[in-house]
């Protein structure tokens, strides 16, 4: 591990130090290059320093930075209603994490079950190896063990069940049960994608038995997938709550809560807060980013590259045995090996590829939205080269 006095040890960092970035390039200060297939997990949607966004940070920053939300923020009212016209929500609270917007969104959960006299209702059921925060409520969410270890007692109202297992789900909910909180696509956990009617089913579930639906898009979300949130690709799998952050501002932190009219009554003034939620800066670098996503064919272009990209790596699995499988959904991959995938991703590094390793054994691929063919193209050909050598 580096020896960085002065900072607290709980990232294992790569000997690296990256001072400049553009579009899906970083420099460090070495001046040598990398492709950047990991947009700081996940942020970097639109890449580095993206014209639209850094004119719109500048733009803001000269003018006006931070105001609280005891006062009015013009830019946030327009981020909202933007956000709200790209799904099913009508209102938005905003944070400044994904951790902090699941958060919140549990404890909206609670609230609207105590609103409506269902008290006793308070347990959320998660999915085996999600990953939701490091919050003690949004560890405890996390059903990881290496995630929740050294930090008992942990809080109390939550169910793990494996993760595209219905039987089990049904089976978990109980008297007890508010919410169902589940990743569209598992993300942490080595993009693990659930079965086509997973969704829709949870949905049915959660209507039958008066519960709430809750999304954690904050990886997914943003285009990642190839639609604005990942639980588009599916009909009749509608939320009741779904979380944000990552690419919402495009590196600015923010996160977001969003559900309908109907459950936000649960958070009343005094109910919940944010100091630097939704501040006139974030919101300006959200708003640029979204303009950018919904332009005209973005998202398209996202479903053809991610399909380039994950054809690529089922030809490199094809002639590599020690990959056993290859998942995506748009620019989002995951490369399971049979092996440890830590030495591959240095490697990787080393040659002027960034990617990571999740689980042990697998190797992510989050590279940002606006890559070309001929960046998949390299991409593709040093993580083969690597395979070749190591294996």
């Amino acid at each position: 591990m580096l020896k960085m006095p002065h900072v607290i040890p709980s990232y294992s960092r790569f000997p690296v130090s990256f001072v400049r970035g553009e579009g899906t390039t970083l420099w460090d200060d070495d001046g040598k290059s990398y492709l950047d297939f990991l947009s700081g997990i996940g942020v970097n949607n639109l890449g580095h320093a993206h014209p639209k966004v850094v004119a719109a940070i500048r733009e803001q920053a000269g003018r006006l930075m931070h105001t609280c939300n005891l006062y009015r923020i013009p830019l946030q009212e327009a981020l909202a209603e933007a956000l709200t016209a790209s799904c099913f929500a009508e209102q938005v609270f905003f944070c400044n994490s994904g951790a902090e917007a699941n958060e919140a969104a549990i404890k909206l959960a609670r609230k609207t079950m105590f609103d409506r006299k269902q008290s006793h209702r308070y347990e959320i059921i998660t999915a085996n190896n999600g990953f939701h925060g490091r919050t003690l409520a949004t560890l405890t969410a996390t059903a990881q063990d290496k995630v929740q270890k050294g930090f008992a007692p942990l809080p109390t109202g939550f169910k793990y069940v494996p993760y595209n297992n219905l039987p089990a789900m049904e089976q978990a909910i109980g008297e007890h049960t508010a919410a169902i909180l589940v990743e569209p696509i598992q993300g942490e956990s080595g993009i693990v994608i659930p079965d086509p009617g997973y969704l829709p089913a949870l949905r049915d579930m959660a209507d039958r038995h008066d519960l709430l639906l809750i999304y954690d898009e904050v990886q997914t979300g943003m285009g990642r997938s190839g639609r604005f949130w990942c639980h588009q690709h599916h009909v009749g799998a509608v939320p009741d709550i779904m979380t944000s952050a990552k690419a919402l501002a495009s590196g600015i932190p923010m996160g977001a809560c969003l559900t309908t009219a109907k459950i936000a009554t649960a958070f009343s003034a005094g109910a919940h807060g944010s100091t630097f939620g939704g501040n006139p800066l974030a919101s300006a670098a959200a708003l640029a980013t979204i303009a950018v996503i919904n332009g005209d064919g973005f998202l398209q272009s996202v479903v053809e590259k991610g399909d380039y990209l994950l054809a690529g790596l089922k030809k490199i699995a094809a002639n590599h045995k020690m990959v056993t499988d290859v998942r995506g959904c748009g620019l989002l991959a995951g490369v399971q090996l049979n092996s440890p995938a830590e030495e591959a991703v240095s490697i990787c590094l080393s040659r002027g590829l960034l990617v990571s390793c999740q689980m042990g054994t697998v190797i992510r691929m989050l590279p940002p939205l606006i890559v070309d063919q001929e960046e998949i193209d390299r991409a593709l050909a040093i993580l083969s080269s690597v395979l070749n050598d190591l294996f």
